[in-house]
């Protein structure tokens, strides 16, 4: 098992790499860079956008002074103003110096500051994090607590009337988009048409710094109570149907049988023999699943309840070029991918001590 962790843990290397090298190439290729946003900026249109809106109104117009500049809307700008920007955002340098640049002071655990905010990026990301961790952890926990048991008694019950309406109210809930959850709960919970019993927005109240500790913790999950409904109605599904289907699979082996034939009782079949083995994908996947709740789906929930997370704050910094939160999060959250990969196979033999992944990959 060693080895096969040594190994898993080198691949990250060139994987990570990859990862890079694919992203920051493409970026080359986006229209309205950092340097572009900082020049719509200093000519008060507020973003690039406004600036390709202007520059095209402004088409057959005849402008005083030429300008051999390459950014659109940097008409009228000192030239040295707009290689004073190319330095501070270090596009002075060549592609190629720039990305091992990058990748050099990322493996000093070195990156850097936002370009339009003052203050570094992993003071940003930290700044964020209770927000996703929050929606993340216990959107999975919640999943997980009504979805096993409820997978477990569905494959007991198999065909019964229980497992046909139970299905129907799962894929019914699917089926709903989270957002529109998330607003339905705001009109009926959080003072839109009927009831005011949740707060509107934020993870906190404003007074939160004045309150008890058992103030502070319920104060918290009076706040999170909706956006966690809201990012959890679609999870149920995949999940409960993996259990029921995992148990329904296990119960028709033959030890199922030899155990019964026994005389042991259903639940002591159920509980102690089928149980881990059924389990097995189900709970080894947990720390993928928490990853892909952390980290994905959440920035309409985010928005819609004014919640300031990493969703929009990856959306943020992708809408204003800001280059530095873009591959910094891209880095750290790809390494932390990568990891739980690691971690999930660890449990698998944790789960299961059978499972040899030195054994089968030779």
């Amino acid at each position: 098992m060693g080895g096969y962790i040594l190994r898993r843990l080198l691949l990250i290397i060139p994987t990570l790499f990859g990862i890079m090298l694919v992203n920051f190439a493409l970026t080359q290729f986006v229209p309205g860079g950092p340097v572009e946003q900082a020049i719509a900026r200093a000519q008060g249109q507020g973003d690039v956008f406004g600036s390709f809106a202007g520059n095209q109104g402004d088409a057959g117009v005849e402008k005083a002074g030429p300008s051999d500049s390459q950014y659109v809307g940097a008409r009228g700008l000192p030239p040295e103003f707009i290689e004073q920007l190319e330095k501070e955002f270090g596009f002075d340098k060549p592609p190629v110096e720039r990305f091992f640049n990058m990748l050099w002071n990322y493996m000093q655990l070195d990156f850097g500051d936002s370009y339009f905010r003052s203050i570094g990026v992993i003071d940003l990301i930290i700044e964020k994090m209770p927000v996703s961790i929050s929606l993340g952890l216990w959107s999975t926990l919640i999943a997980y607590l009504i979805s096993i048991p409820l997978g477990i008694r569905k494959a007991v019950r198999d065909g019964s009337s229980f497992d046909t309406w139970t299905s129907g109210a799962i894929i019914v809930a699917y089926a709903i988009p989270g957002f529109l959850f998330a607003i339905l709960l705001l009109v009926l919970f959080a003072g839109g048409s009927y009831y005011q019993i949740f707060p509107l927005r934020g993870l906190t109240s404003d007074n939160w710094e004045n309150l008890s500790l058992f103030g502070k913790i319920g104060d918290y999950f009076w706040h999170i109570t909706l956006p966690v409904l809201a990012s959890t109605i679609s999870a149920f599904a995949t999940l409960t149907l993996l259990t029921k289907n995992s148990f329904l699979d296990e119960i028709k082996k033959h030890y199922v049988m030899t155990a019964r034939a026994k005389g042991l009782s259903e639940q002591k079949v159920l509980y102690g023999h089928v149980f881990r083995n059924a389990m097995l994908i189900v709970i080894a996947g947990f720390p993928a699943v928490f990853i892909g709740v952390f980290f994905s789906g959440s920035l309409i929930i985010e928005t819609i309840f004014s919640l300031d997370g990493l969703g929009r704050l990856a959306f943020e910094a992708a809408v204003a070029r800001d280059y530095p939160i873009v591959f910094g999060t891209l880095f750290i959250f790809g390494l932390i991918g990568l990891v739980v990969g690691i971690l999930s196979d660890l449990m698998y033999v944790l789960v299961d001590p059978r499972i040899d992944f030195e054994r089968r990959e030779g």
